[in-house]
């Protein structure tokens, strides 16, 4: 659906972005993470065709973003950072207005807006002024304008920034829902987010991709063997050398009284022998099970870390 090939913006001497190249099928929902400054909106931008590029290829369900950028607008919604509203507008108008801009006609542009509003769950504010909304009704109504012509595609820049938590709560639940039935970009600076709802990340550094892959890949990439938690109800001062006598377990840490990290060697499989060491020593199993690395990890990891080794 989405295929970037090579593709480079420069302001001057800067490179904004350098030789991005990803492919985003039908469907997905793909986070798209980085440090400020390193690219996200530029790239964002292009897609969306309110900027062209310096080089490289785009092509958005077979349509060129140079030469076919009219055909690609009707097939995305953009949502950016700072949403588009008029403050002065009542909200019916406003998706009224931004339906006109779409090319809706007259006649459809009523049954357009209330498909919006019933999607973006706007009901109770529709006749309302956007300037006295919260920001979370706000930026419903942001994403709704991005709706309103019925896109296949959503691209979504920081959709729950400034918000408080039961926002965040309420926005990321919208996306969740308008998932099932688009392919969807989202960029956003809280990472348990993007946790929760995009099941493959593009991760840009200093304008370059640092990764493109699924969580569980990433992860299996960055850590070299296994990783296990274990807490127990009873432990003592041999609990740790016992469990370093144990074949594959490479390093044991306390992390805080009763619980234990255990790097293990790749698929060592050894959760039944740790089961019989702590059954042996009257040391209570409370849990065992996989450590998983977090996207914060995998994220400083890729970023911060390859940059420091860089330089």
């Amino acid at each position: 659906m989405i295929e970037v090939e090579s593709l480079s913006k420069s302001y001057g001497p800067r490179e904004a972005i350098k030789n991005l190249s990803f492919q985003i099928e039908k469907g997905e929902v793909v986070g798209f993470l980085g440090p400020n400054g390193a690219g996200k909106s530029t790239t964002m931008n292009i897609l969306s065709c309110i900027m062209p590029a310096s080089s490289g290829t785009a092509k958005i369900c077979g349509f060129d973003i140079f030469e076919q950028s009219l055909e690609i607008r009707k097939l995305i919604g953009y949502l950016p950072e700072t949403p588009p509203l008029y403050s002065d507008m009542v909200v019916t108008d406003f998706l009224a207005f931004a339906s006109r801009l779409r090319n809706i006609s007259s006649r459809e542009t009523p049954l357009a807006v209330e498909r919006v509003i019933e999607q973006c769950s706007l009901k109770e504010v529709k006749n309302r002024i956007i300037g006295r909304l919260s920001k979370g009704y706000q930026q419903r109504v942001g994403i709704a304008q991005a709706l309103v012509h019925n896109p296949d595609i959503l691209i979504l820049d920081e959709p729950t920034i400034g918000l408080d938590p039961i926002q965040i709560i309420e926005i990321r639940k919208l996306i969740q829902d308008l998932a099932s039935s688009h392919t969807i970009i989202l960029s956003s600076h809280i990472l348990p987010e993007i946790t929760q709802i995009c099941k493959r990340v593009i991760i840009i550094s200093d304008g370059e991709i640092a990764a493109v892959d699924s969580l569980e890949a990433l992860t299996t990439r960055l850590r070299k063997g296994e990783r296990l938690i274990l807490k127990l109800r009873h432990s003592n001062n041999e609990t740790i050398g016992k469990l370093r006598t144990l074949k594959k377990i490479n390093t044991v840490i306390e992390d805080q009284t009763g619980q234990f990290t255990i790097d293990c060697d790749p698929q060592a499989n050894i959760q039944d022998n740790i089961a019989q060491i702590s059954i042996d020593n009257n040391w209570g199993i409370i849990e065992l099970k996989p450590a998983s690395v977090t996207l914060e990890e995998i994220f400083l990891k890729l970023t911060v870390e390859e940059n420091e080794v860089q330089q």
